[in-house]
């Protein structure tokens, strides 16, 4: 671990297990600090508890279970500001919070683009074959989602960003109707049958991120964000 200071690099901090709120708090801490030029760009990897996120299009039909239900299972639901609709996130599950300045990329749209490539690219290093052409936004493997994005843009950074299934129990996707797609099919790396574990798997994603994004990568101790 190192001092990221050089202009054109990204800070990427592993968490590890982290709680989903104190993890809110801190992206949007982050990104305070970054709009005043006091930190670099940072890229949050991580693993959540069991939640369930509404975004800002989210219904709460989608949402099958009743909340008293929910908290019995210790499962939390949030609504939150990102865009899409409800997912949940858990053990198992990488997830990623770019919090960058989007204007420098050329908009949130190319962002969206390097996390879809980061995703594809960092799932082939494994034998998977995923796409996102011509199909809702995220990553799929054939007709099953594999990876998700959600992203909030405010005064040119994001925050929130994307999710890839490693090895998360996947039942937790039968109480929701994710991404709002009734029907719709999730799979991850374990059942594809490939076994990794999460922070090495982190690694490869952070790498082609950094070169999608077209920064150095630096990787940072978590104690410089927290």
């Amino acid at each position: 671990m190192t001092t990221c200071n050089n202009t054109n690099q990204i800070r990427v901090v592993w968490l590890g297990h982290s709680d989903f709120s104190k993890t809110w708090e801190l992206q949007k801490r982050l990104s305070e600090q970054i709009a005043k030029g006091e930190v670099p760009e940072t890229v949050l990897l991580l693993e959540h508890n069991n939640v369930y996120t509404l975004g800002r299009r989210g219904k709460v039909e989608d949402v099958l279970v009743p909340a008293a239900e929910l908290n019995s299972m210790g499962i939390e639901l949030h609504q939150i500001d990102r865009g899409g609709e409800v997912t949940y996130h858990g053990p198992g599950q990488l997830v990623g919070y770019p919090i960058l300045d989007v204007r420098k990329l050329g908009g949130p749209l190319r962002l969206v683009c390097a996390l879809q490539n980061t995703m594809i690219s960092s799932l082939s290093e494994f034998g998977i074959r995923a796409i996102c052409d011509n199909k809702p936004t995220g990553v799929w493997v054939q007709e099953a989602k594999i990876g998700a994005i959600g992203l909030r843009v405010s005064k040119g950074l994001s925050t929130h960003g994307f999710a890839l299934n490693v090895s998360p129990d996947l039942s937790f996707f039968d109480n929701i109707v994710p991404c709002g797609m009734p029907g719709i099919e999730v799979t991850s790396m374990e059942k594809l049958s490939v076994s990794v574990e999460l922070f090495d798997f982190a690694k490869t994603v952070s790498k082609y991120l950094a070169e999608n994004l077209g920064k150095d990568l630096c990787w940072a101790n978590k104690t410089e964000v927290i």
